[in-house]
């Protein structure tokens, strides 16, 4: 990916989810505009081939647990941005739809995007620039939030409570400018995708790095205005 722009020079950008195909488009955006990027990972397997190994902060975190989040926060030099990509995806009947499923929906993507958003906020708080620059907090909510389909009752629950922890935390933190949003993507473009949907358009479906472009600008200084909005990303689809 060719860039010009320096957006995000000398800027310290977390990104949770770094090595997933949305993270990893966002990831190198990033790299590409000037930032210097964080990536906690849990997995091993997550960094297998992925292209910007050796280019980056990496730690391993459990995104899940509390104290793991407060003190990889805390490791950090003081934060322009965060965004947090990391989570997951069930998809089954409610009759069918275990507590144990609908809780670990939850934790994958409500109970995370809330730890980092916390944790987030208290490292921007620590920037000599802070006073000057506010900060940035991208989170990733679904379709389901918007426009619902059954199904997906735990997923789309816990992606609605993405969704309102970016719109509580925008008002909460709009006196001292830090702008928080969340994209709003369809089913998107990537190998599993096809792979799962072999039939569908896959041509309507909005590609990652398409995704990646909205999220590092509601990421970017030239977000000067833009909090608590829920951006749709559907592409064509």
């Amino acid at each position: 990916m060719q860039n010009a722009t320096r957006r995000f020079e000398g800027k310290d950008v977390v990104v949770t989810g770094g090595s997933g195909a949305l993270g990893s488009a966002v990831v190198g955006r990033l790299l590409a505009e000037g930032a210097r990027v964080h990536v906690p990972w849990f997995k091993a397997n997550e960094l297998e081939g992925w292209p910007h190994a050796g280019k980056l902060a990496l730690s391993k975190v459990n995104l899940e647990a509390e104290p793991e989040v407060g003190e990889y926060f805390r490791s950090l030099p003081a934060l322009y941005a965060s965004i947090h990509v990391a989570g997951g995806f069930a998809m089954a009947p409610i009759v069918e739809t275990s507590g144990a499923d609908f809780e670990r929906q939850w934790r994958l993507n409500a109970l995370t995007a809330f730890l980092c958003c916390r944790e987030a906020v208290r490292a921007m708080r620590r920037s000599a620039e802070f006073a000057r620059d506010g900060g940035r907090i991208v989170n990733v909510a679904a379709r389901p939030v918007l426009m619902p389909v059954g199904g997906m009752i735990a997923y789309s629950a816990s992606k609605a409570a993405v969704a309102s922890i970016t719109q509580s935390l925008a008002e909460e933190t709009k006196a001292e400018r830090i702008l928080v949003n969340a994209v709003v993507p369809s089913i998107m473009d990537t190998p599993a995708n096809r792979a799962a949907m072999p039939k569908a358009d896959h041509a309507s479906w909005p590609k990652v790095d398409e995704v990646a472009a909205a999220i590092t600008f509601l990421a970017s200084p030239d977000n000067a205005v833009t909090s608590g909005a829920l951006v749709p990303v559907y592409g064509r689809a």
